[in-house]
């Protein structure tokens, strides 16, 4: 079939022809900015999941309902090592950009984005963890400035202690949008890779603000460990916020991102085509795409068989194994790797013996923990002496801990392709 017309879109962030199996989570979000909007009390919204399941398509979508509803809104995406606070601070100059056409009093905007840009120019106290490489590094922070054309305010969000000042420059931010009767959205994805701080700082502003009904929520995203890092850092927060699990596709919305697309381009699927599909797919989100743009790319008509699928699914196998899981595994050093291919032969191990989750296909080697003890049993080592590669897996993102003692893959099915890679 014609590969200009081919729907299918797998790619890191970008949103599929059809935005199947999360309708639930937009008319939850969809309530919260009403509920907000009549003045009723709401918590923030976390989205977790493992790699490839569309955290960041849905955070994106739902970020466009609030633009729908005249929201002002920001986006950033947490880095390892990197203070929250000018990215923050960029992500709310927008948020009220779009909010200052509407309000009637310029002064109002204009004292805010003084507090703004106090908030963005105020270095962390010495030793609180942030990086620079020596002095050049501190004067190239020192030049730096926010694109704000008002003088910095003094008083207000500018503390240093980042705790104290996102709850000020939060309720400021707040009050404006409640000057306008709407609200302020701020989108964190790879919300788990905040620091200690940033974190307990994001905490102590949310929690003030659902005290306050003020009408700002924190929409973030990350890992399946995300709520383990909020407690950590405040023990109220497994309280404070919503948690949304986002999890692969059950048979019938899998179904519905392949046809549905192919369907506007007057194609069709035969029934054991899908089946096939959706068993190498796993029902993933981004193998749904992966494997449907290659499926489409060998088929030669219309509908598309099982036969089709197979030819194809070599390419698709082969675009993964380089883009989604090589690109990951070269990141490992050769400690890493062989931790991981022993949580791997393990996790294959704990697999086996899963029971099938209905209408959402078999749960594969993602679904299973590996204890941290048994990894270091089947490598002959104390469990102290991984300790090292356990961290740097977790710290580059390949792996997380969602209990005690246990390891997982952040990414579905990269036990299996470490046991397809020569040792």
């Amino acid at each position: 079939m014609d590969p200009v017309r081919n729907p299918y879109a797998p790619g890191a962030g970008q949103r599929p022809p059809e935005l199947a199996g999360r309708g639930r989570e937009l008319e939850v979000f969809d309530i919260v900015l009403e509920r907000i909007a009549r003045g009723r009390p709401e918590r923030s919204l976390m989205l977790t999941g493992l790699r490839g399941v569309g955290k960041t398509v849905l955070l994106n979508t739902l970020r466009s309902q609030a633009i729908n509803r005249l929201w002002g809104t920001g986006k950033i995406e947490a880095r390892p090592d990197q203070s929250i606070r000018r990215p923050v601070a960029a992500a709310l100059h927008m948020a009220i950009r779009e909010l200052a056409p509407r309000h009637r009093a310029p002064d109002r905007i204009d004292a805010f984005l003084g507090v703004l840009k106090a908030f963005a120019l105020r270095s962390a106290p010495t030793g609180s963890g942030t990086t620079g490489r020596g002095a050049a590094g501190t004067r190239l922070r020192d030049r730096w400035q926010p694109g704000i054309d008002v003088p910095a305010a003094s008083g207000r969000a500018d503390s240093g202690d980042i705790e104290i000042d996102l709850v000020e420059l939060f309720t400021d931010a707040a009050d404006v949008a409640a000057d306008v009767g709407t609200g302020v959205a701020v989108f964190i994805d790879e919300m788990q890779d905040l620091g200690p701080e940033d974190v307990s700082g994001l905490c102590a502003a949310c929690h003030e603000l659902s005290q306050l009904g003020a009408p700002l929520i924190v929409v973030g995203a990350g890992l399946p460990h995300l709520p383990a890092v909020l407690s950590a850092a405040k023990s109220y927060s497994e309280r404070l916020f919503r948690y949304q699990r986002i999890d692969r596709l059950d048979r019938i919305a899998a179904d519905q991102a392949l046809c549905a697309p192919a369907a506007r381009e007057d194609v069709e699927y035969e029934q054991k085509a899908l089946d096939l599909l959706y068993e190498k797919s796993g029902g993933y989100p981004y193998f749904v795409q992966a494997y449907g743009k290659a499926t489409w790319d060998h088929a030669p008509r219309t509908p598309v068989t099982a036969a089709d699928v197979r030819v194809a699914a070599p390419e698709a196998e082969a675009e993964l194994a380089v883009g989604f899981f090589g690109s990951r595994f070269e990141r490992a050093t050769p400690a890493e790797r062989e931790y991981m291919r022993a949580m791997a032969a393990l996790s294959l191990v704990e697999g086996a013996t899963a029971t099938e989750v209905p209408d959402s296909g078999p749960r594969d080697d993602m679904d299973a923990a590996v204890s941290t003890a048994e990894i270091a049993r089947s490598l002959g080592r104390k469990p102290a002496s991984l300790s090292p590669a356990r961290d740097a897996l977790i710290k580059k993102g390949l792996i997380y801990s969602g209990e005690r003692g246990t390891v997982a893959f952040t990414v579905p099915h990269f036990g299996r392709y470490l046991r397809t890679q020569p040792a």
